[in-house]
């Protein structure tokens, strides 16, 4: 019996952590990861030994990230041409390190000696912190759950996503306190009034206007190519590929076309001239531009890009995607990690360059920010070329994780990204999610994934700053580590 009793712990976090997955899309339910992280911090204030509270944290981290991103298994294996057992082995410890970042929240809150004060503060930077080291993978940071329709995303243009990781916490902390059968009637009285002020506050908030909209409604036409993964980079099939995207460019009346990610599966350099004549003269037929997803070759200095390139009414412009994947489009420690890549995957690309041109380009009479494949899960590189941009546009390729909920989380990062930046998102993907979203992170359209499609629909440039353009994760970060420091300076009192 008493080993029985000594695993029910971590047993009960594992499954909050599966809980909280239904925060994510395509759940959507945003009061799961509260009860989740709560159920956690409960186990936490009960645990007595570092040791097992770590382990709790563990267990949580690997429900959470386990089930939240299996996909990865689908990329290194279906795709990537990884051995099962390897691909398997390979995601099991990309989720047992982000499981150390809930254990390390759990061990560091019991030293510091109050888990439910300390635990959200520590909580959100981890979150923070995961969101950058070793280049970042900021994926199921906790602020994400309450997109797009808890109260709380009220906050997200002033504290950004890991502020909200932090509010998530503390609703989590609160509930523990509100059902302990230790806390005293008056405690309830004012739990229960904070976690109220916290959701009406968040509420109110959401009908601030931060931005307001410039010049008049867009036209745009978002194409979706549903090339299959495992053919896109096939010589063999390449040309019917460009003819599939000039076919369906030619066809649309929009005034502003966006293809995903390397839709052309050429070198920009390689591309036939007759091709790009064919694509500006509709663009220019439109008065509008074409936005292509290419990547370009600089015989210079011997370096491939991953970029965007316009062709139509406005001057030719590029931009080539900045926040490289670690191990799928750049291959860190080469001399270590290269035999992977030599022996156990084929993954096309794999060693690509940094851009460095945060520009927006002019096109179809707005100012537009390009962000490609995942950098729109960065918001404070999303900020950079704003607030000057008035439309942010997203081109990705999500084929790499089958049908996997892994393009519909990434889909909820873009409402991030619009609710944070009072700018209406455009996402253009080879099979999904293909979709419109408006300035306060709704989405008006969704193409059907794994499907031949363009989007059309009317967008509205917005101008303006909302708070998080301005300080960024800054406010967080002073916010955070200046609460940090007065809860340590009430302990040495």
């Amino acid at each position: 019996m008493t080993n029985i009793a000594l695993f029910k712990p971590p047993i009960w976090a594992f499954i909050a952590g599966l809980f909280t997955v239904l925060g994510f899309a395509p759940y959507e339910i945003f009061i799961a990861p509260i009860v989740g992280l709560a159920i956690l911090f409960f186990l936490w204030q009960r645990s007595t030994s570092l040791k097992h509270i770590f382990l709790l944290g563990f267990s949580f981290g690997l429900g959470l990230y386990g089930f939240g991103i299996y996909w990865i298994y689908i990329s290194l294996h279906e795709f990537g041409g990884m051995p099962w057992w390897f691909a398997g082995f390979s995601t099991f410890c990309l989720c047992a390190f982000m499981a150390l970042f809930p254990a390390l929240v759990g061990y560091l809150s019991k030293r510091i000696g109050n888990v439910l004060w300390a635990a959200p503060l520590l909580w959100g930077v981890s979150d923070w912190i995961r969101g950058w080291i070793f280049t970042g993978f900021p994926w199921l940071t906790l602020g994400y759950s309450q997109v797009p329709n808890s109260p709380l995303v009220g906050f997200m243009p002033i504290i950004g996503a890991y502020g909200v990781s932090t509010i998530v916490a503390l609703l989590s902390a609160l509930l523990v306190l509100l059902l302990s059968q230790q806390s005293e009637k008056v405690l309830r009285l004012k739990v229960a009034a904070a976690v109220g002020i916290i959701t009406v506050a968040g509420q109110l908030l959401t009908y601030v206007e931060w931005t307001s909209p410039f010049g008049q409604p867009l036209k745009v036409a978002l194409l979706q190519g549903n090339v299959s993964q495992s053919i896109k980079w096939s010589p063999e099939v390449a040309n019917s590929t460009i003819a599939q995207y000039l076919q369906m460019v030619e066809q649309s009346d929009a005034k502003l076309i966006v293809l995903p990610e390397t839709a052309l599966p050429v070198i920009a350099q390689q591309l036939d001239k007759q091709v790009i004549q064919r694509i500006t003269q509709h663009a220019q037929q439109q008065q509008g531009d074409v936005l292509v997803g290419l990547v370009q070759y600089d015989a210079e200095n011997q370096s491939y890009f991953n970029s965007a390139i316009s062709f139509g009414s406005a001057p030719v412009q590029a931009y080539s995607k900045s926040h490289l994947v670690p191990f799928g489009e750049f291959i860190p420690l080469k001399a270590v990690f290269g035999w992977i890549y030599r022996d156990w995957l084929n993954i096309p690309l794999s060693d690509l360059s940094r851009g460095e041109n945060h520009t927006p380009m002019q096109l179809a009479g707005q100012q537009v920010a390009v962000n490609i494949c995942y950098e729109d899960v960065f918001g404070e590189e999303i900020i950079r070329p704003l607030p000057a941009a008035t439309l942010l546009v997203n081109m990705s390729n999500d084929a790499w994780y089958g049908k996997s909920f892994a393009a519909v989380q990434h889909m909820q990062f873009s409402q991030a990204r619009a609710i944070e930046t009072g700018r209406m998102m455009l996402r253009a993907t080879n099979t999904g999610a293909t979709a419109i979203i408006d300035q306060h992170g709704k989405v008006r359209a969704h193409a059907p994934h794994d499907t031949q499609i363009t989007l059309s629909g009317e967008v509205q440039g917005y101008q303006g700053s909302t708070p998080y353009i301005w300080w960024g994760n800054w406010l967080f970060i002073v916010l955070s580590f200046s609460a940090i420091a007065f809860v340590l300076w009430r302990k040495t009192k």
